[in-house]
């Protein structure tokens, strides 16, 4: 494991955690020191900053960590998880520019693409099924299309994407491909899968506390550098940059990734077999009746399981809002919230919360049911007195 070597930041008078870094601007002894920062020939990653929405030493070091878990050659913090991919996406596409994407991502990327972009951007974005190989190559246009951009597993159907083969494709036409790992951390790592760029919500779990908005960018440091350039940067120029206080509170956090996810993947297996054995619809990777279940095996890190989330079906939304009623204020088996990776299970009906930004066509394509639940597995409690509150709940209605 990569976090295992990693260099250890220690504190500004030998403490074993790292100093946040509250400054916004940062001094020199020399003038000539300033002139040198502003061309570039005096960097950050050198010990000397100008000013923290360009680089600030906390989140740097932070990023650093994120570009260890991900294994790319750098990386760089952002305010969230959005910021992240708009930011990505402006700096690889110009006016004018093509995007293709998968038709299942998470509402607001797909917003971002199918709207704000072409208005704002002159970007355009075709969407396809990552699964139809073919689709994906027929919508790359030479010489227009410059990203493919997907998510490992998607949100909220779960669909796993083939990355090498879809990498191949990509690679073969000039596309750099984009993956939002934000589902699967520790589980896939894109980068060695053949992802140029991987982008996280680090909101999710990463942080899993639900108290801190953050995402990030990884990639090669020539990335990195151009998002900081002070010309054509679009993380420069467009300024949406994470907190010191934040990058120290997550950096806290990586530690304890491993041993999180490990069981929100265990106790997603658990449940989504018992559920399936009640004759409930359910959505898991990890089921050998899962059409994606072989592929996600194939690529996944060992020992992580299949993932912490995991969909029911209950075909309408009323029958969903019923059950999720049942399951959060009779049993408390988890919450009605957006979001994942919290201690506690989440649960929404994405159709009509996460996804509400697609309309029926495009839900229809992204194979997303008006009675789709999405839980986000917590590890709250002992795993049978959970279960025993699920099928209180189940009971009820």
């Amino acid at each position: 494991m990569a976090l295992a070597t990693a260099r250890h930041e220690f504190g500004e008078h030998d403490g074993i955690n790292m100093s946040i870094e509250a400054s916004t601007t940062f001094t020199v002894m020399e003038p000539l020191t300033m002139r040198k920062m502003f061309t570039g020939e005096l960097a950050p990653d050198q010990g000397f900053f100008i000013y923290s929405r360009h680089f600030n030493p906390t989140v740097l070091n932070h990023s650093r960590q994120i570009a260890t878990l991900e294994g790319t050659e750098a990386a760089y913090c952002t305010a969230s998880g959005m910021a992240a991919i708009s930011t990505v996406l402006m700096q690889l596409c110009s006016s004018g520019g093509h995007v293709v994407a998968s038709c299942c991502l998470y509402g607001g990327t797909h917003a971002l693409l199918n709207h704000l972009l072409p208005r704002v951007c002159n970007i355009t974005t075709t969407f396809v099924d990552v699964r139809d190989h073919e689709m994906v190559k027929d919508a790359i246009v030479e010489g227009k299309t410059t990203v493919l951009y997907l998510e490992s597993m998607s949100n909220p159907t779960l669909i796993v994407a083939d990355l090498p083969k879809l990498y191949r494709i990509a690679h073969d036409k000039g596309v750099k491909v984009v993956v939002d790992n934000t589902f699967t951390p520790m589980l896939l790592s894109p980068a060695s899968l053949g992802a140029d760029i991987v982008v996280h919500s680090l909101t999710k779990y990463i942080s899993g506390g639900a108290d801190v908005i953050a995402g990030a960018i990884c990639g090669s440091a020539s990335l990195v550098n151009s998002l900081m350039d002070l010309h054509q940067g679009a993380l420069m120029l467009l300024g949406p940059s994470m907190n010191a206080k934040v990058a120290f509170e997550l950096s806290e956090r990586i530690p304890h990734l491993s041993l999180r996810m490990k069981e929100h993947c265990r106790r997603a297996m658990v449940y989504a077999t018992r559920m399936m054995k009640l004759g409930l619809k359910v959505i898991y990777p990890g089921l050998e009746e899962h059409p994606d279940h072989t592929l996600l095996k194939s690529m996944a890190n060992e020992n992580y399981g299949f993932g912490g989330i995991l969909c029911l079906d209950m075909e309408t939304e009323e029958k969903a809002n019923k059950l999720m009623s049942q399951l959060q204020n009779c049993t408390r088996f988890g919450i009605m919230a957006v979001s994942l990776g919290y201690h506690e299970t989440l649960m929404s009906c994405s159709g009509s919360s996460t996804s509400s930004e697609m309309n029926a066509e495009e839900k229809k394509m992204a194979g997303i049911s008006p009675g789709l639940i999405r839980m986000s597995i917590g590890y709250s409690g002992t795993l049978e007195q959970k279960w025993i509150q699920f099928e209180k709940a189940l009971a009820r209605i």
